[in-house]
C-alpha cells in the first residue's frame, strides 16, 4: 500500500513538471537596419513582419540611425517588408529558428535583397532556400554615389580652406590694427604710454603682452589704465543703381607735418637763433566725462635771447597705417609789443617759463599715440 502511494505521487509530480515545459514556446528577436543605396540609415521606415500566409505579425519603425527590432517571434517562415516614399522598398524571406540580424537596402527600381549578417550561433545552412546573390547596384546609382562622395570631399576641403582664410584675416587685422587685441592703454607716471593686453596682475605688478613681447610693470608706476578699443568706420553708402560700376576714389597721400626750426642745429647758441625753449617735466594728460582729452605742461627758455610766438605742435597717430594729424597750441608767456604794433603774449625772456594747454575734443576721434615739437621765432 505504501509503495502504491509513492508511485501515485511520483506520477503526479511528473505531470506538473511536463505541463509548463510543454506550454512554454521559445521565442526569438529580429533586429537590423534599413539603409539607402549609399549605406546611410533611413529614419522612420515602417518594417512589417508577415507570416507564410501573408498576414501581418508585428511591425516596428526605424530610429534616427535606421535601426529596428521586432521581439517575441515564434519559430517559422516569415517575410520582412520595408517601404519608404522617398527611398523605395525592400523585402526578404527568412526562416526563423534563432535570433536574427539583417540589413534591408531600399531601392526604387526593385526591392533589393538584404545582406544578412547572422550571429555566430546561426549556421550558414539556415539560409533561405533559393536565396540568390544580391543584385548589383545599377550603373546610374553607382555614378550618383561616386559623385555624392566627391561632393562631400570637396565640401570638406572647402571648409578647411575657409578656416585657414579666417585665421589669416584675424592675423592681418592684428597687424593692420593691433588695438583690436592690444586695447589697454597704460599711462605711466613718467609720461610714457604702453599699449597692450594685461595677461596677469596682482597688488604689486602687471604683466602686459605687447607687439614687442611681454613687459612687467610695477603697479606704483601706473597712473591709470584706459580701454582704448578702436572703433569701426561706417561703410560708405552707394546707391543701388551704380553699385556694380562704382569704384572708390584713390586714397590721397598724407601731407607730412612741417615745423619751424625743426633742425636742432639751428637752436645752438652760436647760430643766428640763440633762444632755446625746452619742456620742463612731463606732459600731463586728463580725460573728462565727455571724452575730451586735455594736455598740459610747462616750457622754459634756457637760451640767451628772447623767444617769440612760442608754440607746441602735437602730432597724433590716428591708426597703425601711418595716418597723422597735427594740433598746435601757443604758450602763455609774457606780453611783448613789436614796432609794427603787433602784441603777443607768447614771448619768453631768457630764463622765463610759460604754460601751455591743448584740448582735444571727442570729435577728433581716437588716436594711438602722439609726439611733439616746440617752435618759436626770434626778432630784434
Amino acid at each position: 500500500m505504501k509503495t502504491t502511494y509513492k508511485a501515485i505521487l511520483l506520477f503526479i509530480g511528473l505531470l506538473l513538471l511536463q505541463q509548463p515545459l510543454s506550454a512554454k514556446t521559445k521565442k526569438y528577436t529580429i533586429k537590423g537596419t534599413v539603409e539607402d543605396i549609399d549605406g546611410e540609415g533611413v529614419k522612420g521606415v515602417l518594417v512589417v513582419l508577415l507570416d507564410s500566409d501573408g498576414n501581418e505579425v508585428k511591425d516596428d519603425k526605424t530610429n534616427r540611425k535606421g535601426a529596428f527590432k521586432i521581439k517575441k517571434i515564434e519559430e517559422g517562415n516569415y517575410s520582412l517588408v520595408a517601404e519608404d516614399d522617398d527611398f523605395g522598398s525592400a523585402s526578404k524571406e527568412i526562416e526563423l529558428n534563432d535570433d536574427f540580424d539583417i540589413i534591408l537596402v531600399l531601392s526604387k527600381t526593385k526591392a533589393s535583397d538584404a545582406v544578412v549578417q547572422s550571429d555566430a550561433s546561426i549556421d550558414s545552412d539556415t539560409s533561405v532556400e533559393g536565396d540568390k546573390t544580391p543584385e548589383r547596384i545599377p550603373q546610374e546609382d553607382y555614378i550618383s554615389t561616386e559623385v555624392s562622395f566627391e561632393v562631400k570631399k570637396l565640401q570638406a576641403e572647402l571648409d578647411h580652406v575657409g578656416s585657414q582664410l579666417r585665421d589669416l584675416q584675424a592675423k592681418s587685422e592684428m597687424w593692420m590694427n593691433p588695438l583690436s587685441i592690444y586695447s589697454k592703454e597704460i599711462i605711466m607716471s613718467n609720461g610714457s604710454t604702453v599699449f597692450g593686453k594685461v595677461v596677469y596682475q596682482d597688488e604689486e605688478i602687471l604683466k602686459v603682452e605687447t607687439l614687442l613681447g611681454y613687459l612687467v610693470i610695477e603697479r606704483e608706476q601706473v597712473v591709470r589704465i584706459i580701454e582704448n578699443a578702436a572703433g569701426k568706420e561706417d561703410p560708405e553708402y552707394i546707391p543701388e543703381q551704380i553699385r556694380e560700376t562704382y569704384s572708390p576714389p584713390p586714397m590721397p597721400k598724407l601731407a607730412e607735418p612741417r615745423y619751424v626750426a625743426s633742425d636742432p642745429t639751428e637752436r645752438l647758441s652760436d647760430k643766428q637763433r640763440s633762444a632755446n625753449v625746452v619742456l620742463v617735466g612731463n606732459i600731463s594728460e586728463k580725460r573728462d566725462r565727455s571724452e575730451n582729452v586735455t594736455f598740459t605742461g610747462q616750457v622754459k627758455n634756457i637760451g640767451g635771447r628772447r623767444s617769440d610766438f612760442v608754440k607746441v605742435n602735437f602730432v597724433f597717430r590716428k591708426n597703425w597705417s601711418g595716418e597723422t594729424q597735427t594740433l598746435t597750441t601757443f604758450v602763455s608767456g609774457t606780453y611783448h609789443t613789436f614796432d609794427s604794433g603787433i602784441v603777443t603774449d607768447s614771448s619768453l625772456l631768457p630764463g622765463a617759463t610759460g604754460n601751455f594747454e591743448l584740448v582735444v575734443p571727442s570729435s577728433f576721434g581716437q588716436f594711438i599715440g602722439y609726439s611733439y615739437t616746440i617752435d618759436w621765432e626770434e626778432y630784434e
